[in-house]
């Protein structure tokens, strides 16, 4: 695994632990009411994890990104579906969404490496 995908993956449960950790019931049910989100309903999950790319990236949150990356990666979308779905973002967010592209791709090389070394694609 990547260094900065190392250290995004050590962070994120850290601060997860933190925040879950103390005790406020808002946090704790929003925290709950994301992961519920991306379960099969009327959409699959699989679905609902490449709209959360989408949004993410129009929203230009480089955390969520590599969040969404990893599931979509995870759950076996292609290079030309996560295109796909990175041209959608860009065309509803404008050019704003460049640097952020830029690290979608990033994050997407260090993945598809990642496979390529028949390294366990996990968060």
């Amino acid at each position: 695994m990547s260094e900065r995908l190392k250290e995004f993956k050590a962070y994120r449960q850290r601060m997860n632990e933190k925040i879950l950790g103390c005790g406020h019931l808002g946090l704790r049910r929003f925290f709950n009411l994301d992961s519920k989100a991306y379960e099969d309903g009327a959409l699959d999950g699989r679905t609902k994890e490449l709209l959360g790319l989408v949004a993410s990236t129009v929203l230009r949150c480089n955390d969520c990104i590599d969040y969404h990356l990893i599931q979509c990666v995870r759950l076996g979308f292609s290079d030309a579906e996560l295109h796909d779905a990175l041209n959608v973002a860009l065309v509803v967010g404008g050019s704003i969404v460049i640097p952020h592209l830029r690290h979608a791709f990033d994050t997407m090389e260090q993945l598809r490496a990642m496979l390529e070394a028949s390294e366990r694609i996990e968060l």
